[in-house]
């Protein structure tokens, strides 16, 4: 049997409601929603924010940071760029009060008022988003209204079609795109090509160095205040930078319209599990 814990009064917690608890030395969100009471880590899988302190609606806590969503009753992680699940808690309502048991999940202890029974508990299901925990954050979030029309044409194509289109010197979109996908999310170890985080590519002759060119790439970031930002610059510069044919690298950084799930490629859909 697991090893419950009185955490609070059930007066002390309105419905919708939430509040902070220790169990065991350990910090838990607990939610009061329609009746019912459920505990999850407050922790954001994504970069370790609060979760209590978010904003709740209906069964979803949204991480105040960069706004990764999880289910209160599962710890499942809902929306980017979360993609781990928060460990979730048994819950019981017994004597007055509400008790918790640690790392019990739903459905973990029979009763009338088993919180979240019904509900599966969410497994990631590559194994990219499992490795994703020992990696630092990072994310991204928009680019300019004429980009974001734009899709990676050249998010399928081979690394020979585009060695192929730089040979003669003169390097191509097609060929930039293909050297950015030597740029991978640390967290998500997806590239930032089939991400869909590149909106825009333009090339242009240098007045400094003849025979070669200049490159401005229109970047988003799955959130604005994504901390691997300074990271995934300096790496898409370094990687298209190097190359013989560019002088130089500008990297532009757009907010709008906003990143979504829906600009990944079927192949990143693939790689982090997403159906």
């Amino acid at each position: 049997m697991p090893d419950f814990t009185r955490v609070a009064d059930l007066s002390e917690i309105a419905d919708p409601g939430k509040m902070l608890v220790e169990v065991d030395g350990e910090v838990v969100a607990l939610f009061h929603v329609e009746g019912r009471f459920y505990a999850i880590d407050d922790v954001c899988t994504h970069d370790g924010g609060p979760l209590v302190d978010g904003e709740l609606t209906g069964y979803k806590i949204a991480c105040p940071r960069h706004g990764a969503k999880f289910d209160i009753r599962t710890g499942a992680a809902l929306s980017m760029p979360a993609v781990r699940p928060t460990r979730a808690h048994a819950v019981k309502v017994e004597d007055g009060g509400v008790w918790v048991a640690l790392g019990s999940g739903p459905g973990a202890t029979p009763g009338p008022n088993n919180q979240a029974a019904d509900f599966r508990s969410y497994t990631p299901t590559n194994t990219a988003a499992s490795a994703a925990e020992s990696s630092p954050a990072s994310h991204a979030s928009a680019g300019s209204p004429a980009a974001a029309s734009s899709t990676p044409a050249t998010a399928g194509a081979s690394p020979s079609t585009a060695t192929a289109a730089a040979t003669d010197g003169v390097p191509s979109e097609e060929a930039v795109r293909e050297w950015l996908k030597e740029v991978k999310d640390p967290e998500l170890f997806v590239n930032i090509v089939d991400l869909g985080l590149i909106y825009g590519v333009t090339l242009s002759p240098s007045a400094d160095a003849p025979g070669k060119h200049q490159v401005a790439i229109d970047m988003t970031m799955t959130s604005p205040a994504c901390p691997a930002g300074p990271q995934l610059i300096a790496d898409t510069k370094r990687a298209v930078g190097s190359r013989d044919s560019i002088a130089g690298v500008e990297v532009r950084i757009v907010m709008d319209p906003p990143w979504t799930p829906d600009r990944m490629t079927d192949a990143a859909r693939d790689q982090l599990g997403i159906f």
